[in-house]
């Protein structure tokens, strides 16, 4: 029942930054996660956070992407710092592990060379 919509996404040259936002429409009590779909490449799970505020990171960002939740406002973050190319994707957040009936529209990062 719960809504997700994520925020934030757009057009950066490498080495630039964004922050990522998902409003939740209800408290969800899981960890979450970012994750990130390009066509042709599996869905990647970038960056989680418990409940409780601990964090994980994929290597490939790790260093350079910050996740962030509050619980009060039903909210989480992503501040991606210094983005490549390799990082364009469409980004979504869920719940760790994902449930189906989350998944939101997205929000495209694309980032130039």
């Amino acid at each position: 029942q719960v809504q997700l919509a994520e925020s934030g996404g757009g057009l950066v040259q490498a080495g630039g930054s964004l922050r990522l936002s998902c409003a939740a429409s209800g408290s969800i009590f899981n960890a979450m996660g970012w994750y990130r779909q390009t066509p042709g490449k599996q869905r990647e799970l970038v960056a989680t956070i418990t409940y409780g505020g601990i964090t994980n990171y994929a290597d490939s960002v790790k260093g350079r992407f910050t996740i962030s939740r509050d619980n009060t406002k039903n909210t989480v973050d992503l501040l991606m710092n210094t983005l490549k190319p390799e990082d364009t994707a469409v980004y979504y957040c869920n719940s760790v592990p994902w449930r189906d009936n989350y998944w939101g529209q997205g929000t495209q990062v694309t980032v130039s060379s």
